[in-house]
């Protein structure tokens, strides 16, 4: 009897190891957005706010994480088109959709500031990093949070803005992302209105050391302008050392701004 059970428990620990093991190495489907949001104005009805359509399009796809770009903490210009009340674009955003909002403020703007916007599905603490301006201009910022899932994997979500005047920025940005990221050694996604085309320099800069999520799906579509898109601006990169698959890519027909959100579902193996 003592035997049997003895063997009983060794079954048990035996199947609820390799129970583990399975949950610890199945894929992880991760969705991520990147959503320019014209600093929470409606770019085709100038005078209104476009926070419940932005917030609309997120409740409607449910990203495990969104990159916004353009956002406005508490500035006058909020105010102009919300009744004359100040507005943290990121929180009031974070209310509409139920999830955790985090700005990262590039640079004071309008008795407020102005910067990256990250929402997570999962409650987690953000990290900002101030970009190089070598030439001037406007100041820009890359925010980062990390999340452990329940099957063990780490990931970074991280999101930028590069500079939209100089060309000499955008290199020295794209190349100081790609550094920080590629550094963390962990499994990375970052989004963003990157102001940069396939063929440019910038572009050759991120992808040395981090993969274009559309381009691995294929066939990358046009983000910018809404009206009649003619650049792709709006990316998602990713790590070149974990095993990452894209499953889909769509670029949202949404007209709250002048750029159109994109939806990426990734997997990591």
């Amino acid at each position: 009897m003592k035997q049997k059970q003895q063997h009983l428990k060794r079954a048990l620990v035996f199947l609820f190891v390799k129970l583990l093991t399975i949950n610890y190495l199945q894929a992880q489907e991760i969705k991520v957005m990147t959503y320019n949001i014209y600093h929470g104005e409606q770019h085709y009805a100038m005078g209104k706010s476009n926070l419940e359509q932005v917030a609309a399009v997120i409740n409607q796809y449910k990203p495990d994480f969104v990159a916004m770009q353009e956002v406005d903490s508490m500035t006058n210009r909020t105010a102009g088109f919300n009744e004359g009340v100040k507005k943290d674009l990121v929180q009031e955003l974070a209310k509409l959709t139920g999830m955790y909002g985090f700005f990262g403020k590039a640079m004071d703007y309008s008795d407020g500031g102005y910067g990256e916007g990250l929402l997570s599905k999962y409650p987690t603490a953000a990290k900002v990093y101030h970009l190089v301006t070598p030439v001037g201009g406007e100041g820009r910022a890359l925010i980062a949070v990390k999340h452990t899932f329940p099957n063990g994997k780490e990931v970074v979500f991280a999101g930028t803005h590069l500079c939209h005047e100089f060309e000499k920025n955008r290199v020295a940005q794209a190349e100081q992302v790609a550094g920080i990221l590629s550094g963390l050694n962990l499994p990375v996604m970052v989004g963003g209105d990157f102001n940069i085309k396939p063929e440019s320099e910038p572009y050759k800069r991120i992808t040395a050391k981090m993969n274009d999520a559309a381009k691995l799906f294929g066939n990358p579509a046009l983000t910018f302008p809404y009206t009649n898109p003619r650049v792709r601006l709006d990316y998602i990169f990713l790590d070149q050392h974990a095993s990452w698959k894209v499953k889909d890519v769509q670029v949202i027909k949404a007209n709250a701004s002048d750029h159109m959100p994109v939806l990426f579902t990734l997997e990591l193996n």
